[in-house]
Formats: structure tokens, C-alpha cells, sequence
């Protein structure tokens, strides 16, 4: 399932994430850390890979279109739990 988005957006999801969370989606996931960085904006190549991410150039950072929406929702899970442990 493919999902569209503006680099901004993404990124603020990337940011409200907490401190961990970039390894614990790569180990559930059994992904490198830096693919999972990667989806989010990263480019450290050498060590992690392309995670079905393109980019666009545009207003708001852009567009970004997700080809697997598994990482985004992830990490959408992780901050609904931080949600949930704030209420």
C-alpha cells in the first residue's frame, strides 16, 4: 500500500518519535538501524538501504511517496502508545 506525504510531515512524525525508537523498529522489523533511518530522510547508504522512499521536490519539503507503509506505521503505533501513556 502506498502512501503520499509531504517531507515535513514525515519528518515530524520522525522527530515526536522517542529516544530508541529508530533501533527498536529495526529490530522488530529485522531491519538495519539506518534503513529505518533512511525511510525517514537519512542517506547513510553505505551501511542501511533504500526502504521504498521518493522524494520530490516541492512546498513543504516536498513530496514523499511511500511504496511500504510497515515503518510509518510503526512508528504511528509507537506514538500512539506514548499517547496512551500520557493520559
Amino acid at each position: 500500500m502506498t502512501k503520499t506525504l509531504t517531507f515535513n510531515e514525515l519528518r515530524k512524525i520522525k522527530d515526536s518519535l522517542p529516544h530508541g525508537s529508530m533501533h527498536r523498529i529495526a529490530d522488530e522489523l529485522d531491519l538495519k538501524v539506518e534503513t529505518v533511518r533512511n525511510y525517514f530522510g537519512g542517506y547513510n547508504f553505505k551501511e542501511g538501504r533504500s526502504a521504498g522512499v521518493h522524494y520530490e521536490p516541492g512546498p513543504d519539503g516536498g513530496i514523499v511517496v511511500l511504496d511500504d507503509t510497515t515503518i510509518l506505521e510503526m512508528a504511528q503505533h509507537i506514538l500512539a502508545e506514548q499517547q496512551e501513556k500520557i493520559v
